[in-house]
């Protein structure tokens, strides 16, 4: 059965390549990117079936601005994966003075999935992508009110992605299934490469779960959990300080 998957940061990396894999299946792709020039690149790559959308999501005007240009164009999302994300940048402190790792890794994925919700379907499924790397969050540092290293501040804003899609998935209990996935660690990505220094690991281990996650009817009743791919399974995650974040978080959206 064919199904319309939107995936962000999807001009390169693993993104990309899992547009293209999906698109190659006979998924309907739309792809999200920063630039009308990369995502043309990528649309052409990939060939026919493909929708293209341009949103800066370190602003969650244009995350929400993005949601509402796809709910015009199309009555159905069947599966969101929020796989755009920041580690090292240069200047990392946006105007208002946020941090841009938790605005694009947590807030703008945040905004973008409530604003859709109403065209994903119960039996949908929304990836957030999440990391092996997790710290507990520093709220003040979440709120800008404080500032962090690139490490910390990536690492923080994972564990704030993981913490509301598994409460997020708890309050849709019938559905969309929401899980968090750590796709694999220190994948060849541009962001291992920019951040560590490293070559990385094959992408295709990541695209490989993420159209598993997306897809398989075997993880229809997982809503809530996180995959960490570094194990090839479900982890178990203390949610002790969720309620705390999850206030910061609908506090600044």
């Amino acid at each position: 059965m064919t199904k319309t998957i939107l995936v962000t940061g999807a001009t390169d990396g693993i993104g990309l390549m899992t547009a293209k894999t999906l698109a190659n299946r006979g998924h309907h792709v739309i792809l999200h990117g920063r630039s009308v020039a990369k995502l043309a690149s990528a649309a052409s790559e990939i060939g026919q079936g493909i929708s293209t959308y341009r949103a800066d999501l370190s602003s969650l005007q244009e995350a929400y601005d993005l949601a509402m240009s796809i709910r015009t164009d199309h009555d159905c999302i069947d599966v969101l994966i929020n796989n755009a994300g920041v580690f090292k940048i240069g200047d990392p402190v946006l105007p208002n003075g946020q941090d841009v790792r938790f605005v694009v890794n947590t807030l703008a994925p945040y905004v973008l999935t409530k604003a859709l919700l109403p065209i994903i379907p119960k039996a949908g499924r929304i990836l957030n992508l999440s990391s092996a790397a997790q710290a507990p969050v520093d709220i003040a540092a979440l709120k800008g009110q404080s500032r962090l290293g690139d490490m910390a501040a990536y690492a923080q804003s994972k564990r704030a992605i993981t913490i509301w899609s598994h409460e997020l998935a708890g309050r849709l209990a019938e559905g969309p299934v929401i899980i968090a996935v750590n796709p694999g660690s220190l994948l060849a990505s541009k962001m291992v490469k920019e951040g560590f220094g490293v070559a990385g690991n094959d992408l295709q281990i990541g695209v490989d779960i993420l159209c598993r996650l997306a897809l398989d009817q075997d993880f229809a009743n997982d809503s809530g959990k996180y995959w960490d791919n570094d194990f090839g399974g479900f982890s178990p995650v203390n949610f002790g300080d969720a309620e705390r974040v999850m206030n910061a978080i609908e506090e600044l959206v």
